[in-house]
């Protein structure tokens, strides 16, 4: 089971640029390491990352097999109205996750 934490401030004056952090766990194997037999362990990575405002995709990213376990994002935005922030993390072997935060602007 794989957990994400998103960081999105509750309230925000319209036009104010704002932080966005996440993580998501997820142990992230490569693909290069072997067992003590010799045996490859199968690549198993979070391979992309999107974020949308309202529906609107705001932040993406395509992760490659260097990036650590438990990958954190953080970027910015301009908080333009009241709405919903959504966030998808998909991966290797059907690794999908989801989370959602919600923005009041004044």
């Amino acid at each position: 089971m794989s957990n994400a934490l998103v960081t999105v401030p509750k309230t925000a004056k319209k036009g104010e640029i704002i932080e966005i952090r996440t993580l998501v766990s997820h142990n992230m194997e490569t693909g290069y390491r072997r067992t003590e037999r010799g045996v490859p362990i199968p690549r198993d990575i979070v391979r992309t990352f999107s974020c949308t405002y309202n529906g609107v995709e705001i932040f993406s990213a395509e992760l490659r097999p260097a990036i650590s376990a438990n990958p954190y994002i953080s970027f910015y935005t301009v908080a333009t109205e009241t709405g919903m922030i959504a966030f998808h993390w998909k991966g290797d072997n059907g690794f999908s996750v989801s989370s959602s935060a919600h923005i009041t602007v004044t």
